[in-house]
């Protein structure tokens, strides 16, 4: 990061340390609000609300590029929330709609999804509506522009979560091109007490984690943490990269993002830090997801 203002966004993620909280993602959104607001005025969603699903949550919102020629590819994010709260697309939760957004300028048709949420829906339901979304995408997007062939599935805390338990649901079917996960839980960390409001009783993790479906498999993956992540985060994260080393015998693409929180990790995306997103594009060129041209 250069430049005054980001080196001001620095101190001011550092100075939160590494706590996660409604305060913490509050101080967040204002840090990167008016960023935000000005790209949100450029690049309106394009269609709202579609139904992927049965449930009042099976709806994913599409954002377009400006410029579009033949089918593009496909990224679709899966917030985050702790199991139990997010929204595609909403004022409380508005970074998430940017993440959208974030693709639609590089050249992707961004799409945002909701899920169905915890207490009211436990495991494997996450893991399940991603899946679900997925399919969705294969039938419906090239109607929206979009390269069925081309999609790649994100998600950040609780969602790439559930982007691992789609995974070790559909480990032989889940048809992406790749998949990428900020700030995830694995199964290298016992769970919590909230943890328990989507998974249900401790003594059942083990044979619901997701920790040997993103250690095996060989879909391309790229993984991410940041400085500020509470140490469980971190712990996670690294876990997952030495036991993938151990497996497959070469590193996976990975970052570790200084200066950031558990929250501006997917915040700050289309922001002046291009830190992350070059990484994150770069992935995508090197597995000829994109062109290196959008990087």
């Amino acid at each position: 990061m250069t430049g005054t203002g980001m080196s001001m966004d620095r101190a001011t993620i550092a100075a939160m340390g590494n706590a996660i909280g409604p305060d913490v993602l509050a101080a967040v959104q204002a840090l990167y609000g008016d960023d935000q607001a000005r790209i949100a005025r450029d690049l309106p969603v394009a269609a709202a609300d579609l139904s992927y699903g049965d449930d009042p949550r099976h709806q994913i919102d599409l954002y377009r590029p400006v410029e579009e020629g033949g089918h593009v590819p496909v990224l679709l994010f899966v917030h985050g929330g702790g199991f139990v709260r997010g929204e595609k697309r909403s004022a409380d939760h508005p970074f998430n709609a940017h993440v959208g957004r974030w693709a639609a300028r590089h050249g992707m048709v961004g799409a945002v999804m909701n899920y169905r949420r915890a207490p009211e829906h436990g495991w494997p339901a996450g893991g399940e509506d991603v899946a679900a979304a997925i399919d969705w995408l294969r039938d419906h997007v090239a109607g929206h522009g979009g390269d069925p062939a081309r999609i790649v599935v994100m998600g950040t805390s609780a969602g790439a979560v559930h982007v691992a338990t789609a995974l070790m649901l559909r480990a032989a079917t889940l048809d992406v091109a790749a998949a990428v996960l900020l700030s995830g839980l694995y199964g290298h960390t016992p769970i919590d007490a909230r943890d328990a409001l989507y998974y249900g009783d401790p003594t059942g993790y083990p044979a619901r984690m997701p920790r040997e479906a993103v250690t095996a498999t060989t879909l391309p993956l790229f993984l991410a943490c940041a400085q500020y992540d509470p140490p469980r985060f971190q712990r996670e994260t690294i876990a997952l990269l030495a036991e993938r080393l151990e497996r497959h015998g070469t590193l996976t693409p990975a970052a570790i993002l200084s200066g950031h929180n558990h929250y501006s990790l997917a915040a700050h995306l289309g922001t002046a830090d291009t830190r992350l997103s070059d990484d994150i594009l770069g992935f995508l060129a090197d597995n000829d997801i994109i062109g290196r041209e959008t990087c």
